[in-house]
């Protein structure tokens, strides 16, 4: 795989380059968080949205797409999303017979970089159906409340004692995290689906805004929202889910489950 290019000057790639690709091991944040590897406590995907795909056909014509990519969590690597865009630059001049091509190429190319089996959807510019405005069903962002801690905290999540076992979504679009080498801001969207003691909406929105000047990847972030909410709260279920904001033609959206499931990739309004 390539060296890393975050932080220095880059040039544009026109050939293309899987070794452009830069892997980084999951391992150790899941040590920092103390997760075992061999017993994840979750389950789930890294979905990337890009749009800016193309190539060109076996005439020399531009073909432009959009793409779905699914990263499954358990796999050894995620990948830089810098080193993720330079490689799609890498095919735009590179002919291929058919769309089908590119996808093979595409899936073989991240697959080997994640360590496991990477899936790809190539999508027409105009399949907007696809991709479709979410209505949150609670967002707690209004809630009138002072806040003072602006890293992880996990002990800012409390329970409400007064309520039972509830079933609820709980929505922010308040998360911020930073990029850890070149210290950009990361904007997202966070869903909480959970089934148990209900937990306060007040002490889940100070525990998301702690995050505003943490600096971990997307992935990273999900997991650490996950277990924290698990060995706080311990709900009997429960979903993080988040979008982030598209940079650089890329848009992550990684998302943890206590139970097996495959979920959507509807888009957010300012994704």
């Amino acid at each position: 795989m390539g060296t890393l290019p975050l932080g220095q000057q880059t040039e544009y790639v026109s050939e293309y380059d899987p070794g452009l690709l830069y892997p980084i091991a999951r391992v150790d944040k899941w040590k920092e968080m103390g997760v075992a590897s061999e017993r994840l406590p979750f389950y789930g995907e890294d979905v990337w949205n890009a749009y800016e795909v193309s190539w060109l056909n076996s005439k020399g014509k531009p073909i432009v797409a959009l793409a779905e990519f699914r990263l499954p969590c358990d796999s050894p690597n995620i990948i830089e999303s810098k080193s993720f865009k330079l490689y799609l630059n890498s095919l735009n001049q590179m002919r291929y017979v058919s769309q089908e091509e590119v996808q093979s190429v595409l899936e073989k190319d991240l697959s080997n970089a994640a360590g496991a089996a990477v899936t790809v959807i190539l999508r027409e510019v105009d399949s907007m159906s696809s991709l479709v405005v979410l209505t949150p069903d609670y967002c707690i962002d209004e809630l009138d409340v002072e806040i003072d801690e602006y890293h992880p905290n996990a002990n800012l999540l409390t329970l409400d004692r007064d309520t039972g076992i509830v079933e609820e979504r709980l929505v922010s679009h308040l998360l911020k995290s930073n990029c850890p080498v070149t210290n950009q801001p990361d904007w997202g969207s966070v869903f909480i689906d959970y089934k148990g003691p209900q937990i306060d909406h007040e002490s889940l929105l100070k525990y998301i805004v702690s995050f505003r000047e943490h600096t971990d990847f997307h992935e990273q972030c999900v997991e650490r929202i996950y277990i924290d909410i698990m060995r706080q709260c311990q709900p009997e279920s429960l979903i993080v889910y988040a979008r982030y904001v598209r940079r650089g033609g890329l848009d992550i959206n990684p998302y943890r489950s206590s139970m097996p499931l495959v979920l959507g990739n509807d888009r957010l309004t300012r994704q």
